[in-house]
């Protein structure tokens, strides 16, 4: 592994590790979602506590965080299995943020955000695969966890060259979700909308 890997894997944790979930709440006076709501600080938590605008800019800074770190080391042309060890840096920072006391969210939008490069047609297949999860089971973590599991055969078809980054990537975020996992067996996982209305009332 070069120097250069090596800074831009420093780099992606560091980029991870800047909680938009924080500090987008700190902008529109809303609870910290490390301490309310599911107390995950993702998007998904932020809706729930503030409304879809807060909610929008954790999701584009959270994917930013994965993109940009993993776009410019493509640029640099470092290779695709470093590649895939950056992007899991990115979601390192993003699970475990140095900036905040490492308690961060489940990293999937900064996971997605690090698969974009790959290609919009692999960003659409995935987008597409979470919205209809989501519209048929209502269960955002369901959709992430089943989303993730497609997204290597997604990625061998489009460009194989990839599918082990994106594989790493996927069981990463699998792993992370495995409360979630064990709540989805037991019918103890609330559903989006849910979770919403009862924390609005």
């Amino acid at each position: 592994m070069t120097p250069l890997i090596g800074i831009m894997m420093l780099a992606a944790y560091l980029c991870g590790s800047i909680s938009s979930a924080v500090l987008v709440s700190k902008l529109f006076r809303l609870p910290d979602p490390r301490l309310h709501g599911s107390g995950n600080p993702g998007a998904t938590n932020v809706l729930r506590l503030g409304g879809k605008l807060p909610a929008v800019l954790v999701l584009v800074f959270d994917i930013l965080k994965g993109t940009i770190p993993v776009w410019g080391s493509y640029f640099l042309q470092i290779e695709p299995l470093y590649l895939g060890l950056i992007a899991i840096c990115a979601c390192l920072g993003h699970i475990f943020p140095l900036f905040f006391g490492f308690k961060g969210g489940k990293a999937v939008a900064t996971a997605f955000g690090a698969m974009m490069p790959i290609g919009l047609d692999l960003a659409g297949l995935l987008i597409g695969s979470w919205l209809i999860i989501v519209a048929l089971s209502g269960y955002s973590s369901l959709a992430a966890i089943l989303t993730v599991s497609l997204a290597p055969l997604f990625t061998w078809f489009i460009k194989p060259l990839y599918t082990l980054p994106v594989l790493m990537l996927s069981v990463l975020i699998i792993l992370r979700h495995r409360e979630n996992i064990v709540r989805l067996y037991q019918g103890k996982e609330s559903k989006v909308w849910d979770k919403t209305k009862r924390i609005r009332e």
